[in-house]
């Protein structure tokens, strides 16, 4: 499940963070904070996504203080209205006893994991482009988007997804496998940072490729594996 944690009864938790990103003067990356909430909340969201969960609550942990907490939820609730989500309850805290220098936030998401039929033969692709720091926000038209991913797997076209963090495509490609020396192809960078996991692993049906074409557009890119050693001792 990535990085989602199993609680028991079907309820997974997944979470991101950020510091030094937003609106203080000695932020690193200078965006609003509503933006810096919503890529966390995405993070949060496609990690409960990869685990077979619906977000049924969201927390919130804001240490950039109290004039900060307004744009944070309007960050999260941007990335539900985006996925066509119903919105959970938010809740969380705001640390006012000390003010930091630089932003920080954290997204927690608790989600039901749903019913999952059977996935069948599949094959891998990459949806989006890495993207990482000042990229995210000067390239967002390459970003995978969450309403298509969700519509995807709405229509099971999309049967697995595997978020791209900070490693790149090759090394979340190589932890979800298991395969620690595989070696692929994408017509993609597939070391660069994918920062907010602007790029997902998506494993779609073979008989559904062409739907997933149409439905996913450009930033759609075949995974060719070229080396593995799994099976070799």
């Amino acid at each position: 499940m990535r990085n989602a944690i199993a609680l028991g009864d079907g309820f997974v938790v997944t979470t991101d963070n950020s510091g030094g990103i937003g609106e203080k003067p000695r932020d690193v990356v200078e965006v609003p904070d509503r933006v810096t909430a919503y890529f966390a909340a995405r993070v949060a969201l496609l990690e409960q996504w990869a685990a077979y969960a619906d977000p049924v609550s969201v927390l919130i942990h804001n240490f950039s203080g109290e004039v900060s907490w307004s744009p944070y939820v309007a960050g999260v609730e941007e990335v539900f209205r985006e996925s066509n989500l119903e919105m959970p309850k938010i809740t969380g805290s705001t640390e006012t006893n000390m003010e930091l220098l630089q932003s920080a936030v954290a997204v927690t998401m608790i989600g039901k994991q749903r019913l999952v039929e059977e996935i069948g033969d599949l094959e891998w692709y990459v949806f989006g482009t890495p993207l990482v720091g000042n990229e995210v926000l000067e390239r967002r038209d390459e970003i995978a988007s969450l309403r298509l991913i969700k519509e995807a797997i709405g229509n099971d076209i999309v049967k697995q997804l595997w978020p791209v963090g900070s490693k790149g495509i090759l090394a979340e490609y190589r932890r979800f496998t298991g395969d620690s020396h595989i070696e692929i192809e994408v017509d993609v960078d597939i070391h660069s940072s994918a920062g907010p996991s602007t790029a997902v692993l998506i494993g779609i049906n073979v008989h559904n490729i062409e739907k997933a074409r149409q439905l996913l557009g450009g930033q759609f890119y075949k995974i060719n594996v070229i080396n593995s050693f799994r099976n070799e001792t």
